[in-house]
């Protein structure tokens, strides 16, 4: 795409901005009506639970790695210049921050994403559990916790094993890749199928899936015709979250940029998505408990994320979409830890329940958010 009758009307850095306006957009909204959540795929994963929530998230997993790779095979995407591929990445925080982001997944009820997604719907739950996630994500890059994150990052990185590409690793090609693509598509199409999912709900789902290839394809096409240098990039929410909080906090004049524009997107997506589906409503706490449960989910993932480069779509989607492989080293630590998570929160649950004479102890009546 020719994007030079851009550059003589609008600034480099507002067009990174409108582009990242427009894919969050495109993400929120496909996310909200599409209901994807990693969390409660995996959770009904670990459950044996093979229906509607999983089949959503196979099918925009799918198509964002079948998609990325096509693209990436045509030269139409630039994936060595991303930076998940470009620069040594830490094999220890991707393993660790994988597993306390799920734990904290888990316990927040809903990834970063689904957060954020939820909280333009009236969550009050999901907006102050966002906002932790961002304070905590911003002290992981640049405050209190970065000593901390930098240590745990340091202990093993891909320096030592030869780069973070694992189609390198694996001598595997972009045909082999684009197959592997595929037998995912057919699984998420077969549980769809299965489970009777919704036509609108699996099309949306795709939607939210191609909103990734989206981001690779127009940073791709920014970094090679501006004349200043561009990340490229795909869609992700540790570090977007904590530069667009810092951009309300800091004073007027902070570079404006691709993230700059994601989180707004996607919140401005997902609201006028449930407006229009007439699904906004206030939703608050249910207790001191419950509040202390969410915030230190939140806490989890603001912290896990960071440390491992990426939340469930930065790392779990967009960098497995570019087979980066601590993106799936991290995809693995997260789906895990939710499990382990789930099955001692839900012990708890039965343990407190059978002492006060509690009816429901369902493992699948924990799943709701």
């Amino acid at each position: 795409m020719d994007l030079g009758f851009l550059f003589e009307r609008v600034s480099e850095a507002q067009i990174l901005a409108i582009g990242g306006l427009f894919v969050g957009f495109i993400f929120g909204a496909c996310a909200q009506q599409s209901r994807f959540c990693l969390r409660a795929a995996a959770l009904d994963f670990s459950h044996g639970i093979f229906g509607v929530r999983l089949s959503v998230w196979l099918l925009a997993f799918s198509c964002a790695v079948l998609v990325t790779q096509v693209l990436s095979l045509s030269g139409a995407v630039l994936a060595h210049e991303a930076r998940q591929l470009a620069s040594p990445q830490s094999l220890s925080g991707a393993a660790i921050g994988g597993l306390l982001f799920g734990a904290g997944m888990v316990l927040a009820r809903g990834c970063a994403s689904r957060l954020l997604v939820l909280s333009a719907t009236g969550n009050l739950r999901a907006l102050l559990s966002g906002l932790v996630f961002a304070v905590i994500a911003q002290a992981s890059l640049r405050g209190i916790l970065k000593p901390a994150r930098e240590w745990i990052a340091g202990w093993w990185t891909t320096a030592d094993i030869g780069g973070n590409d694992l189609t390198a690793h694996l001598a595997i090609s972009y045909p082999a890749t684009i197959v592997f693509a595929l037998l995912w598509l057919c699984a998420g199409l077969f549980f769809a199928f299965r489970a009777r999912t919704p036509i609108w709900q699996a099309l949306t789902a795709c939607g939210a899936g191609l909103a990734i290839p989206l981001a690779w394809w127009f940073t791709s096409s920014m970094a090679s015709q501006a004349f200043e240098p561009v990340q490229v990039e795909g869609v992700t929410f540790t570090g977007p979250s904590a530069d667009t909080l810092m951009l309300f906090l800091s004073p007027p004049g902070s570079a404006l940029d691709f993230d700059i524009g994601l989180v707004p997107g996607v919140f401005l997506g997902s609201f006028i998505a449930a407006l229009l589906t007439r699904e906004l409503a206030l939703q608050g706490f249910e207790g001191g408990r419950s509040m202390a449960r969410y915030l230190t989910g939140a806490a989890l993932m603001g912290f896990g994320g960071m440390l491992a480069g990426g939340c469930a779509v930065g790392a779990g989607v967009t960098g497995a979409s570019v087979f980066a492989l601590t993106a799936w080293i991290t995809l693995t630590g997260i789906w895990l830890s939710a499990a382990i998570t789930d099955r001692l929160v839900n012990r708890s649950k039965r343990e407190a329940s059978t002492a006060t004479g509690s009816a429901d102890t369902s493992p699948v009546a924990s799943l709701s958010g």
